[in-house]
């Protein structure tokens, strides 16, 4: 029978006495082990030799093992990383796993212990789930749409199949302007890049901008470009965000936040696709495309004379609306299975499994984080689970805090009770929205929607 090439490994540790046992555990087997009780020395086995598997401590004297852990990521990013530490310092695990260790073991650990892991790192296992992810997803998009996107498009629910109808349907009209609306975590990005990259704009630019991320002393320099010398720190010709997206597409993330002095030349691009660069007379044509994005009610912002109504009709010609995760519950368990399948191959985690429970509590949650909040929740379950069944133990949800008891009457006002518990958290917390929504359990965009809806309003010298 051939020998298969044995797998080598680096033990990374300062004492002395545990890399020696260590190694001498492997002796005999399939794996061939390196010591070094320092950086120095490990840098250079590393440089020397091919290390399939990196076992690192994590607190060395006079480096700490996370910058270790970056470096290697970038110089062998093949290379799998265990790591070790006498202390369970769980923000320390969260953030080596991020940075892409596999596994963490906590000293004093049997030996098997570290076989077990290294077993787990074999290839045939992450292609199996990669094969098995892919067999079972209920992802909406084509495999080389996914490829082109760098993310999925999950559900399997009336409400986010409309919304991908509207997607596709856009991408026919690569002249128009979309809006896609959704509260945060929604997905609105995601969205964006199907439509570019399903038409036939898709070999041209998709550049994102969050609108309110600019300062104003570059917006005009960022969206239209400048001349060399037109002002101080100009020191070349630059092109903009409009002349870069010619034939693409430029996506405005944040849209209702940009400010009110940009809104007018934004309409006047848009509408003529004619632009010119600050400090220069030149007029350039350029074809572009813009699909905006924002989380806020822009109707409102318009009324309060915050973002300019031609600029939204202009903005508005398609309009999507991605519905919040609570309204669409049939898409929490395939978007689960889809975020721990994927997080069990990153970390190298076979066999995980979500109990039943899970998914019926996990239906019960608002979700005010949307999708966004669910992947967070299924990487911190994968992460920390011990076992291969992740329970609802795993997924920690924020309860809702109950700020006025129920009067029991058999005449119940759902709706007087609400607007008095709004208006009390309001009170308390001195007319601060941000901190009223936090008593209330809610977002403060879910707040500023409830307030609407009820007509509660604070006089001017009660606003925040």
């Amino acid at each position: 029978m051939e020998r298969k090439d044995k797998i080598t490994i680096l033990i990374l540790d300062d004492e002395k006495q545990f890399t020696e046992e260590l190694s001498d555990f492997f002796q005999g087997s399939d794996y061939e082990s390196f010591e070094a009780n320092t950086a120095e020395v490990a840098r250079k086995i590393l440089v020397e030799n091919k290390i399939d598997l990196l076992i690192l401590d994590v607190r060395l004297p006079g480096v700490n093992g996370l910058d270790i852990l970056k470096e290697v990521k970038v110089l062998f990013p093949d290379m799998e990383v265990i790591i070790i530490s006498a202390h369970g310092d769980m923000d320390t695990v969260i953030k080596a796993m991020r940075l892409g260790a596999f596994d963490y073991l906590r000293k004093p650990f049997r030996f098997i212990d570290i076989q077990i892991a290294i077993e787990r790192t074999q290839k045939y296992l992450q292609l199996q789930r990669k094969l098995k992810q892919m067999e079972e997803k209920n992802s909406l998009i084509s495999k080389n749409l996914e490829e082109r996107i760098d993310r999925q498009f999950i559900g399997v629910s009336p409400q986010i199949l409309d919304v991908f109808e509207q997607a596709v349907t856009s991408a026919n009209y690569p002249d128009a302007n979309v809006l896609i609306t959704g509260e945060s975590g929604t997905g609105k990005e995601n969205i964006a890049r199907i439509i570019h990259y399903s038409s036939v704009r898709k070999d041209h630019i998709f550049c994102a901008v969050n609108s309110s991320a600019i300062t104003e002393t570059l917006l005009e320099s960022e969206f239209f470009g400048h001349k060399k010398g037109s002002f101080t720190g100009a020191i070349s010709d630059k092109m903009g965000f409009f002349e870069v997206c010619n034939q693409g597409t430029l996506f405005l993330d944040e849209i209702a936040d940009m400010p009110f002095n940009l809104q007018a030349k934004i309409l006047r691009a848009t509408e003529e696709k004619v632009i010119t660069r600050v400090g220069d007379t030149t007029q350039i044509k350029t074809d572009f495309r813009i699909i905006s994005a924002t989380n806020h009610d822009i109707d409102k912002r318009v009324e309060k004379k915050k973002f300019r109504l031609d600029l939204l009709h202009r903005l508005n010609t398609l309009h999507i609306h991605i519905p919040a995760l609570r309204e669409r519950p049939e898409d929490i368990k395939p978007l689960l299975t889809h975020f721990v399948d994927n997080y069990a191959t990153k970390f190298n985690k076979p066999n995980i499994h979500v109990s039943a429970e899970v998914f019926s509590e996990l239906l019960k949650y608002d979700f005010p984080g949307n999708v966004r909040e669910l992947r967070n929740m299924a990487e911190r379950a994968i992460i920390l689970c011990k076992g291969t069944i992740l329970r609802i133990s795993d997924f920690p949800v924020r309860q809702q805090k109950a700020l006025v008891p129920v009067v029991q009457s058999v005449h119940v006002d759902l709706k007087a009770n609400e607007i008095k518990m709004i208006r009390k958290a309001l009170q308390d917390s001195k007319f601060n929205q941000k901190t009223a929504a936090g008593l209330l359990g809610i977002t403060r965009d879910a707040l500023m929607r409830k307030m609407k809806k009820f007509g509660i309003t604070v006089s001017k010298g009660e606003e925040e």
